[in-house]
């Protein structure tokens, strides 16, 4: 793949350098996007901020920015020494993702300063800058950072406040997993803090979206509100004491922090701070910002052993399988069963999640005596199917290099790490370092417990998939409390604006409103059959789950055989229509085929997709039945042909959905 990317690289980079005295009074600047619609005006006037404007309406009114160091100094402040202007155009190979080529087209404007400089650039769908040390050597700490989000009108938000609540300090240790209050900026909760991303309805149907991006060796940011019209960043504290605590005794648990948030050395590079503008919702679902932003993989290594694919998991569905001679539950018999469906399905991946190491141990090298990994591992590559192990933070952090060197050679294709809930720089140095040392040797991660994507996915492209989503897992104790189906319809304009999120979807137990409730042995999902199926076309993750348990499946073999065989990666993503809260349909191409999902709400809703873009083909289509409104899993398979004009006539049930597999 090193070859490969270069050979596919192209870029176009204009930089001019003005001199002092080319512009000694000056202290504005105006930065446009390629296509002039968004403008950003950026002041240096002892203080820096910015604003921005979309085809003439502000959608930013003048923003500080800072970072306060603890020797006193401030970047955004002091006099511009000179300013820098360029333009880049490139078409950027993806690895795992869901296109294979990328255009990054944007303009750029750097202010620089003595020892730091402050770099913008303008995409046609966004404004983004970032702070950069510039000073030849030393060390420092970043006390504070100053960010400012201040909105011209009291517009509504989509807010996806930390869970739990509490104390500002409780709420930095969360699972970044929320569902979203839909609210004016002014009814902001004063006490909660909001993880990223956030989505603002601006005028017009203009959406705006706050995300980060190159997040490495530095604290996630929160969101507060200030009560009017104004959001301000916030980032945790650098831990002081840690104890390991928390579930089965796999977290670390912050007894005290530090009075900055982050240890720094000159010359680095801090986190892209991102405000997208999007004049189409539907453009939110196929955002590259995150992905765009982050610091590009080695060139020099060769990335072709990554093995996106899909995962047959054991967790959701409680090892409950039937019609088997042995007693299921984590011991290998039940694991060669659930290897044996992966095998005969074609399915990447099978998952052995918590149970497998000795519990409350923090110890991933003490297996329980159900458990033969070697065996396993060995009928797993004898069937063509790699083993993926679950493992906490703490048990990884204790000895990362021994854990990947020593399952690697076992044979083991990954570990899913779970339970980080946190994003301060220190767990954040974890993250990097989980992921250089599961590409050295050879293994994907899958981080769960996390928070979003934020570059480093790029950066590490065997990061497969992260969590940081409130997925179906939620069903097993809260079906009958939270509004699953909402927020399926809601996460692909918010949350997945960011990237790859790891939802879990696949229930064949399928029901309408109000009927699901909580189960763990038998987990249901809300919504219907073919909501669950077309989810694998709407939701981005190159590792996806199979949830439900391989016999419900071997029971459904249509269902089954059809989200088998579904990509993971993708050739291309078209977003076809949507709107947040209410519904979205998505179309992808791998290769010559096209798969396409649509989800509604609890509304039933009828749809034209207008699929013009891909020509003709032959329609293999799932599509709620006549009585999906009462049983959810009842469904239609049909089998046609692309109508000429690409014009295609939906229905969805209440909570449904429809999907179709198009060939050439």
């Amino acid at each position: 793949m090193g070859k490969t990317l270069k050979s596919l690289f192209f870029a176009a980079l204009v930089a001019v350098c003005l001199p002092v005295t080319g512009f000694a009074a000056k202290t504005s600047w105006t930065l446009s996007s390629p296509d002039g619609k968004i403008k950003a005006e950026i002041k240096a006037n002892g203080k820096v901020s910015y604003s921005i404007t979309f085809k003439g309406k502000t959608i930013l009114k003048p923003s500080e920015i800072a970072m306060n160091l603890d020797n006193g100094t401030v970047y955004g402040e002091g006099k511009v020494k000179n300013v820098q202007t360029g333009k880049v155009v490139e078409s950027i190979p993806a690895v795992a993702y869901k296109k294979a080529v990328v255009d990054n087209v944007y303009n750029s404007l750097t202010l620089n300063f003595k020892d730091y400089s402050i770099e913008f650039r303008a995409f046609d769908n966004a404004v983004a800058y970032r702070f950069i040390s510039t000073a030849k050597r030393g060390k420092f700490k970043v006390k504070s950072e100053q960010v400012e989000l201040n909105f011209p009108q009291d517009w509504m938000a989509w807010v996806p406040y930390v869970r739990d609540g509490g104390s500002i300090e409780d709420q930095f240790t969360n699972s970044f997993e929320n569902y979203y209050q839909h609210i004016n900026l002014s009814s902001w909760n004063p006490k909660r803090l909001a993880f990223l991303p956030l989505v603002v309805d601006a005028f017009d149907g203009v959406k705006v979206m706050i995300t980060e991006s190159d997040l490495r060796d530095y604290p996630g940011l929160y969101l507060d509100g200030q009560g009017g019209k104004s959001l301000k960043g916030v980032n945790a504290p650098v831990p002081d004491k840690i104890e390991i605590g928390g579930h089965n005794n796999l977290q670390g648990v912050v007894k005290s922090r530090k009075n900055y948030i982050a240890s720094a050395e000159a010359g680095r590079s801090f986190p892209w701070r991102i405000v997208g503008v999007f004049d189409d919702e539907k453009n939110l679902v196929n955002s590259d910002l995150t992905w765009l932003l982050g610091e590009p993989a080695d060139q020099n290594v060769d990335w072709d052993w990554i093995k996106p694919g899909k995962v047959a998991w054991d967790w959701w569905n409680d090892w409950n399988i039937y019609g088997v001679d042995f007693v299921s539950g984590i011991n290998n018999e039940t694991y060669k069963y659930y290897i044996d469906f992966a095998s005969k399905h074609g399915i990447e991946y099978v998952i052995l999640d918590e149970g497998w190491a000795v519990n409350k141990k923090t110890d991933l090298f003490q297996v329980v005596p159900e458990i033969n990994l070697n065996e396993l591992t060995a009928y797993a590559k004898s069937k063509n199917v790699g083993l993926i192990l679950w493992a906490g933070y703490k048990a990884v952090d204790k000895d990362i290099e021994g854990v990947f060197k020593h399952y690697s050679k076992m044979g083991i294709k990954g570990f899913k790490v779970d339970f980080m809930d946190r994003d301060d720089q220190l767990v954040m140095q974890f993250y990097e370092k989980v992921a250089a040392t599961a590409a050295k040797y050879h293994m994907i991660v899958d981080f769960h417990g996390a928070f979003k994507p934020s570059g480093l996915e790029r950066t590490y492209p065997n990061i497969i998939n992260y969590e940081g989503v409130a997925g179906l897992e939620q069903m097993k104790w809260g079906a009958n409390e939270y509004d699953q189906v909402t927020y399926d319809v809601t996460i692909p304009f918010v949350r997945m604006a960011a990237g790859r999120m790891d939802y879990t979807q696949g229930a064949m137990i399928n029901c309408t409103k109000g009927r699901a409730y909580p189960n763990n042995s038998t987990p249901m999902s809300q919504g219907t059959r073919c909501r669950q199926l077309a989810e694998y076309a709407i939701f981005e993750a190159p590792l996806t789950m199979l949830c439900d348990s391989p016999s419900n499946y071997m029971a459904e073999p249509e269902c089954t055989d059809f989200i088998a065989a579904f990509p993971t990666t993708w050739d291309e993503t078209v977003p076809v229509c949507g709107k947040i809260g209410e519904y979205v349909a998505i179309a992808r191409r791998k290769g010559n085929d096209w798969y396409v999902g649509a989800l509604t709400g609890w509304d039933a809703r009828d749809l034209v997709l207008d699929l013009g873009f891909i020509g003709s083909g032959k329609m293999t289509v799932f599509q709620d039945g006549v009585n999906a409104h009462r049983a959810a899993r009842d469904y239609k398979k049909v089998n046609t042909s692309l109508p000429v004009d690409g014009k295609v006539h939906i229905h969805m049930a209440p909570g449904g959905g429809w999907v179709a597999k198009i060939s050439k």
